[in-house]
């Protein structure tokens, strides 16, 4: 287990950093290059140079493919060292997390019940584990809940407190995902940043669901060099930048950016909402502004960025609600900065404690590397991508019915039956298992079920999607398509909607529908090679010859397995 340290900085530009970003860049690449070959593949700076703020692009070698499953990974910063940096510790940190879960003999699989009777009282508390979805179980029915099922126990530093506990890291994953993973020089720097991506993680989804008036932040009332830089690049180009004060009273200042460029919004731009958080408001607002940069693609390209933290704006009028609210100058946001990044940290996690929040940190660095690695998590701490309504039953019982051994998932959704009767979600989770027994005609059944259920328009939108997939099993084309219009309307963020709802109208011949449907399901993700080569059939039989061509070329050549696309793409070829 690692012990936290005393962490002077010796960089303070626009980031805080315990060494240089050129330090970082040439121990990280050097030991990559000698112990980690097929880690990185390359790492190449993408912006065009409009807005003159740098961004970098780290890609994955065969090494880190094997176990990851993005490809690519973007950094930012207000220099081109910082930049490249942040992409290649980006690396680092994903590289680090995947081969840590992949590597089983770090755990040891107990139910809840036997990790109490093994660690007494250095498991973490039962309470924290009900605060982390705010569940009304009482302790009894908790434990009977978390004995369900085995989970990965590993030991994780209690930040504020400075101790070692047990906890159980799958269930903080199942939750979380990725969210929390940090890569850094040492493990003070990777943990700081790691937590203050939690805490910008947590307000953003707070203030997004409930829609709060937060004031606005005065971008003249700081005369910082690099952030001021920074508002120039914007205002030189004629981008429009909003700031926001989102830190809702925790320790560290949350700065939210909102930009548009009125002149190539929304032919070739987009409206770009992010957020940053850092020990300091001014290297807050840096680490927001930067990131608009990393996601607009100069507001010049038509390059469409993935929502996370926040959602993605259509139209300039989704932004009313964030004009609103006091102006306040920078110095108005709360701070912790510090010379030492030991104690900006410290301070970060006992301020947490004293708003009920603990910090929890895992070592997931890999030997030999010479860059630390973290995964760290805050029970109670939200997520915009997390469901609504969240119970230990609503995620026990996706783990029964899509991981679990059959007679066990069987067993444990009717034990959940029991704890939580009439439970939304319990049919739902029967139809997934259903659809593991290969019973698809059941599984339709409980998903037409489910649908009425569910509690919100994602969840009702997933089920409409499951019913339509449950069809298709059934070959009953003909009434998937209303399903995957009802998942749409509810839902358009759902790529496997647009994709699947694309394969029904391929198969009834109507070419162009089919068409929209893949080119939608790539403005969600524009790296789904299946969803290109599916555009490219079809126009392939609308009779484009050059355009099947060249998307069905691309297609392959990110993804060499697709083996149907490959006959289509020959004959093509073959008669020019």
């Amino acid at each position: 287990m690692f012990v936290l340290k005393s962490c002077p900085k010796s960089y303070v530009v626009d980031q805080d950093k315990a060494v240089s970003p050129r330090e970082t860049i040439e121990r990280v690449k050097a030991r990559l290059d000698r112990e980690f070959q097929g880690v990185l593949e390359e790492i190449d700076r993408v912006d065009t140079g409009r807005l003159g703020i740098p961004v970098f692009v780290s890609r994955c070698g065969p090494r880190a493919r094997a176990i990851m499953p993005t490809r690519k990974q973007m950094g930012k910063g207000a220099s081109p060292e910082q930049a490249e940096a942040s992409a290649l510790m980006e690396l680092v940190e994903r590289f680090s997390f995947f081969n840590f879960w992949n590597t089983p003999d770090r755990f040891e699989e107990l139910t809840w019940s036997e990790a109490e009777e093994r660690w007494g009282d250095m498991l973490m508390p039962l309470s924290e584990v009900l605060r982390s979805v705010e569940d009304g179980l009482c302790e009894e029915d908790a434990r009977s809940v978390l004995d369900l099922v085995r989970w990965r126990f590993h030991p994780a530093l209690h930040v504020a407190a400075g101790k070692t506990v047990m906890v159980p890291l799958d269930w903080f994953k199942k939750l979380n995902e990725f969210n929390g993973s940090s890569a850094g020089n040492t493990y003070e720097e990777s943990i700081l940043q790691g937590a203050c991506e939690l805490v910008e993680r947590h307000v953003c989804a707070v203030i997004d669901k409930d829609r709060r008036q937060t004031p606005t932040i005065d971008p003249a009332s700081s005369d910082d060099p690099v952030f001021q830089r920074l508002i120039g690049c914007f205002d030189n180009c004629g981008v429009r930048v909003l700031l926001k004060d989102f830190s809702m009273g925790l320790p560290v200042p949350t700065v939210a950016a909102v930009a548009w460029d009125p002149k190539s919004f929304p032919g070739m731009s987009e409206i770009v909402f992010t957020a940053g958080t850092s020990s300091s408001p001014v290297k807050a607002a840096v680490r927001a502004l930067t990131e608009v940069a990393q996601l607009a693609g100069d507001f010049e390209t038509g390059r469409v960025y993935e929502a996370s933290g926040l959602p993605k704006f259509t139209s300039l009028s989704q932004l009313d609600w964030l004009r609103q609210g006091p102006t306040v100058p920078m110095d108005a946001l709360p701070s912790v900065e510090r010379d030492d990044i030991l104690d900006e940290l410290l301070a970060l996690a006992r301020g947490l404690e004293r708003e009920g929040y603990r910090l929890y940190s895992v070592d997931t660095a890999i030997p030999g590397l010479e860059a630390a690695a973290n995964y760290s998590f805050v029970p109670g701490f939200d997520f915009r991508e997390r469901a609504a309504r969240r119970s230990l039953g609503l995620f026990v019982g996706r783990m029964l019915a899509e991981d679990a051994p059959m007679p066990e998932a069987a067993i444990g959704l009717e034990i959940l039956s029991d704890i939580y009767p009439d439970a939304y979600f319990l049919p739902f989770f029967k139809g997934l298992l259903a659809l593991r027994l290969d019973d698809a005609e059941e599984a339709a059944r409980l998903f037409a079920m489910a649908e009425t259920l569910q509690p919100a328009a994602e969840e009702q939108a997933l089920a409409a999607f499951y019913h339509a997939y449950a069809l298709s099993r059934l070959d009953r084309w003909d009434e998937v398509e209303p399903a995957l219009d009802r998942a749409a309307e509810l839902d358009a963020e759902i790529k496997e909607v647009f994709n699947l709802r694309g394969v029904a109208r391929f198969k009834a011949g109507r070419y162009e529908e089919a068409a929209r449907d893949f080119s939608a399901a790539l403005d969600i993700d524009s790296g789904s090679a299946a969803d290109l080569a599916n555009l490219g059939l079809c126009h392939k039989f609308m009779g484009n010859s050059s355009a099947a061509v060249d998307y069905l070329g691309t297609a392959l050549g990110m993804d060499p397995s697709l083996e149907w696309a490959k006959p289509h793409l020959e004959e093509l070829l073959g008669g020019e």
